[in-house]
């Protein structure tokens, strides 16, 4: 296992057998986002996108929560009383909407399949990083919640995009308006988890699934995640054009010929990854 310098201890990343895990590191605050840990966490996935020994990268939270979201107690500080001062409401507008393009947007565009691995309550702008996963296990003691009305604000980071899209319109605006934890096993049932494990077995139940997509073809997986994507905001003779393409370039690999050969041969293919 190799660690992965992040810049602060608030977010922790380690590399082992391609897969990077990367932890929220702020238990005592479940894990909620700070001025430290979410730059880094924006820089830290740019370096795991770019790196070729990473096959699947992991997000998870220390201790028993996966991401408060924003740090409530700290909302608000340091607003300068001078009017002069303070950035204009178009200005704060094209802040956080960078800041949204630079996490969540990159999250879900990775070449890089992501899971999220969740030990306990993902809310806000945490469930939206878990949502911007590709796929999301959780421990059955984890719940989640939009969060965002009990603090009289109408979400960001993606969150009404990504579960709109899990759950369906009325499904979503019923979770938004009423900010309701929603369980585990509820979140399995609506398609939010892919899979609920008890709280024990998250580590490895995570490592067992992250293991198997890390060791499969990369670039038919980065070309899948691409067409999954894509399939969401674009029409079916789009899709078809772009899957024609990939799946040309796809038949040009190392990675088809030894599965080929795996296939004739009765074996496990042996994909060759960078060290």
């Amino acid at each position: 296992m190799s660690a992965i310098d992040t810049g602060t201890d608030e977010l922790l990343c380690d590399l082992e057998a391609r897969i990077a895990t990367i932890t929220l590191n702020r238990p005592e605050k479940r894990n909620a986002l700070s001025n430290n840990l979410t730059p880094a966490l924006r820089e830290t996935l740019l370096t795991l996108d770019a790196d070729p020994r990473v096959g699947v990268v992991v997000i998870t939270g220390a201790g028993k929560a996966f991401c408060a979201g924003g740090d409530v107690s700290g909302m608000g500080r340091g607003a300068s009383k001078t009017t002069t001062e303070r950035p204009t409401t178009e200005d704060s507008i094209r802040t956080l909407q960078h800041k949204q393009e630079t996490l969540t947007l990159r999250l879900h565009e990775m070449t890089k399949p992501t899971i999220a691995a969740l030990p306990g309550p993902a809310a806000g702008a945490g469930l939206s990083i878990a949502l911007a996963c590709d796929m999301r296990i959780f421990a059955d003691s984890a719940f989640i919640t939009t969060a965002f009305a009990n603090i009289g604000l109408s979400g960001d980071y993606g969150s009404s995009w990504f579960l709109t899209r899990l759950v369906g319109p009325a499904i979503a605006k019923e979770l938004f308006y009423s900010s309701r934890r929603v369980s585990a096993d509820e979140c399995l049932r609506l398609g939010i988890a892919n899979r609920v494990v008890p709280f024990s077995d998250l580590q490895v139940a995570t490592t067992e699934l992250a293991s198997q997509i890390a060791n499969g073809p990369a670039t038919a997986l980065r070309y899948m995640k691409e067409n999954l994507n894509r399939a969401l905001t674009q029409d079916l003779k789009s899709c078809l054009a772009m899957e024609a393409d990939r799946m040309v370039r796809s038949t040009q690999t190392a990675d088809h010929r030894e599965a080929v050969s795996a296939f004739m041969e009765k074996r496990s293919p042996a994909f060759d990854h960078p060290a």
